[in-house]
């Protein structure tokens, strides 16, 4: 089985509210695709939903053959859309952290991307800037060497100099078997390194294509695209 992730006649409300409908999608291995919506789109549900955080209300999840649950958990890394890490800790604390938590973490991996921040293990949350806390967890998230990574808004709210670190340590630390499923409304920053996307609109799929085949059968941009699907 090729696919990586399977979603069919997905659903999550809350009340009468609808925040995703009805996703029918398939995700394959060893790709980077942009999960791509304005915000309020449903991507940061769908996010998680994938990392077992919330229960859909109806539909079908498979990750790698399986629901979100433990199993998943030992495949797929996760970096939400916030901090979510205690100011008290030290790089050190973090580093025991993940490895205690995931079989996966690969903790030479996690010591060299920062080295190259020149950021020691005996450092603490609370004094750094809030780019280096995000550059931190980026590096522990990234450390693990998972199937899936779901990366929730990974440049929102960062500079460009910052944005450029981000998405070079995403390229360089993967398996190039595994894939990354990046959550963002940033297109024109990531649309370079992207295999595929996802638009994703009032919690429905409206597209899902090939970065080429938007470039070479629609003769335009993914960024240009977007803002005429969601008339930005």
């Amino acid at each position: 089985m090729n696919e990586l992730l399977t979603m069919q006649g997905l659903c999550k409300q809350y009340g009468n509210r609808c925040v995703l409908s009805d996703l029918n999608l398939s995700l394959g291995r060893g790709k980077i695709i942009g999960l791509l919506g304005p915000n309020g789109s449903g991507k940061t549900t769908l996010m998680k939903l994938i990392n077992n955080l919330l229960v859909p209300s109806s539909g079908e999840l498979l990750i790698d053959g399986h629901k979100p649950g433990i199993e998943t958990k030992r495949i797929v890394s996760y970096l939400p859309d916030h901090m979510y890490l205690g100011s008290w800790m030290r790089v050190s604390n973090l580093i025991e952290y993940f490895a205690d938590f995931y079989e996966d973490f690969d903790r030479s991996r996690a010591m060299d991307m920062l080295r190259k921040l020149s950021i020691s293990p005996a450092d603490q949350l609370q004094h750094m800037s809030k780019g280096t806390k995000e550059k931190v967890q980026l590096i522990m998230v990234m450390s693990r060497r998972a199937k899936l990574y779901c990366l929730d808004e990974p440049i929102a709210g960062v500079d460009p100099a910052a944005r450029d670190y981000i998405l070079s340590t995403i390229l360089n630390n993967y398996d190039e078997d595994a894939t990354l499923l990046i959550s963002t409304h940033l297109i024109a920053d990531i649309e370079n390194i992207l295999d595929e996307v996802v638009f994703l609109k009032e919690g429905r799929i409206v597209m899902q294509s090939s970065v080429e085949d938007i470039r070479q059968k629609q003769n335009t941009s993914v960024d240009n695209l977007f803002r005429e699907v969601f008339k930005c």
